[in-house]
């Protein structure tokens, strides 16, 4: 196909993403499942667009999606938040994932596609898409509701489960068999982790001083160009160009320059991204799905049984109502990118090919319902716990402050007059998350640098 042809093709496509993830928009739904279904009508292997249009057209461009999407995980991750209420997160955080992940891998034996492909299957099944869940809160105007810390917490434990299953994994999958090297290589993948953990916790104010500069342009070339450069070092080292790139978000996320990273970074993890969904897409097969259509489906009730009952043990660990209980077990029931990025190991590794389209339709699936339960939740737990809604001014007017907040940050902005409410809400926010339980426990102290 002529290079011109294939542009033409290429911006169709994202226009029908468009008119689709407007349509979508209606009922909630996130726009991970819609480039997903975009990249599958157009996928050679069904034959449903008229021009045809090769995954190789984008391959790297995905490429650059999967890190972006992995840079801006490390970017955001909290590490004051954890480290000032670590217990009480390791403890519902730690809880859900030994629980989901046990079972997944269980239900990945059941499956009886091997035991690699039993772990690939418990990490889909067993951690939620932080990016689904951030995106839910704000827009369903839950960021001062009593569950979110809880919430946020949970996700914040999962952020550091992946680095550390990946770094696994991929030792696990990459074919080696004898003991010496498989140890060799988590040695260096541990090492590899801590030393970029360490330099995002004590390293902050020295790698402020060392990126410093004025010009966005150059700025963002600079911290793309990291990314990129420690996804191929993750590569290289056998953790995966994913945990490289969420290593070294983490770290740039720990200087003084977060915040005007993240208004420059999220644009282009959202066009990256769209790339790497699409490009999925554009792999799946709709004849491979009927030979995975009955694990999938299974897996999908396995998920929400599992979760809904999960959402009340931790409703009940951090002293939340039944009802808020089942909000953040809609919350948690949600799964993409992760899901995704696991099938795309696998493949790379020559594990079983049905992984694919099993997380195709997985993700599919998980990716609707989860929002669909999530805006219906506060209605679905009134109903089961014959509790009428109260309504709550001043919690309504800490949401609208603190989305303005959210949203000025994330272009780069001030948030408007009056800043005495905006801090005095986020503060609020801030306490409630570190202290939860413990209403006499101090204020955290913060660096005023950071």
């Amino acid at each position: 196909m002529h290079i011109g042809e294939e542009l033409l093709v290429l911006g169709v496509l994202f226009v029908i993403a468009y008119v689709l993830g407007r349509l979508g928009k209606l009922i909630g739904l996130p726009a991970i499942p819609i480039y997903m279904l975009v990249g599958l009508l157009a996928s050679p292997n069904t034959g449903w667009f008229p021009l045809n249009f090769e995954a190789a057209n984008v391959e790297l461009v995905a490429v650059f999606g999967l890190i972006l999407l992995l840079f801006n995980l490390g970017l955001e991750f909290d590490q004051d938040a954890f480290i000032g209420n670590a217990r009480a997160l390791l403890i519902s955080g730690g809880t859900r994932l030994l629980i989901n992940f046990g079972i997944g891998f269980g239900f990945g034996m059941w499956v009886g596609w091997g035991a690699r492909e039993a772990l690939i299957i418990a990490g889909m099944t067993g951690v939620s898409s932080s990016a689904i869940i951030t995106k839910l809160l704000i827009e369903l105007r839950r960021l001062a509701n009593p569950e979110t810390p809880v919430i946020l917490g949970i996700a914040v434990v999962e952020d550091i489960f992946i680095a550390l299953y990946l770094a696994i994994v991929t030792v696990i999958i990459g074919g080696e068999t004898d003991l010496g090297p498989i140890i060799l290589e988590l040695a260096i993948s541990f090492v590899f982790l801590v030393g970029m953990f360490a330099l995002a916790r004590w390293g902050g104010k020295v790698i402020s001083r060392l990126i410093a500069t004025k010009d966005d342009e150059l700025f963002t070339i600079l911290f793309f160009g990291l990314a990129v450069a420690f996804g191929g070092i993750g590569e290289m080292i056998g953790v995966s160009d994913a945990i490289g790139a969420f290593l070294i978000g983490l770290v740039l996320g720990a200087t003084r320059f977060r915040v005007r990273i993240e208004a420059l970074a999220l644009p282009m993890r959202d066009i990256f991204g769209a790339f790497f969904f699409l490009n999925f897409g554009l792999a799946l097969d709709v004849s491979t799905f009927g030979a995975v259509i009955v694990p999938a489906a299974v897996a999908v009730v396995m998920t929400l049984v599992i979760n809904t009952a999960g959402g009340q043990l931790i409703a009940w660990q951090n002293k939340l109502t039944p009802a808020q209980g089942i909000n953040v077990s809609a919350m948690l029931q949600n799964r993409g990118e992760f899901a995704l990025i696991l099938a795309t190991l696998a493949a790379a590794a020559g594990l079983d090919e049905r992984l694919t389209p099993f997380a195709g339709l997985y993700v599919l699936s998980m990716a609707i319902i989860g929002p669909v339960l999530a805006v219906n939740s506060e209605k679905l737990g009134s109903a089961m716990f014959k509790k009428k809604k109260v309504v709550d001014p001043d919690r309504d007017r800490m949401n609208e402050e603190a989305i303005a907040l959210v949203e000025a940050a994330t272009v780069g902005l001030e948030p408007e007059e009056p800043v005495a409410d905006v801090e005095s809400a986020v503060d609020r926010l801030v306490e409630q998350a570190m202290q939860q339980s413990d209403d006499d426990a101090p204020r955290r102290q913060r660096d005023p640098e950071y």
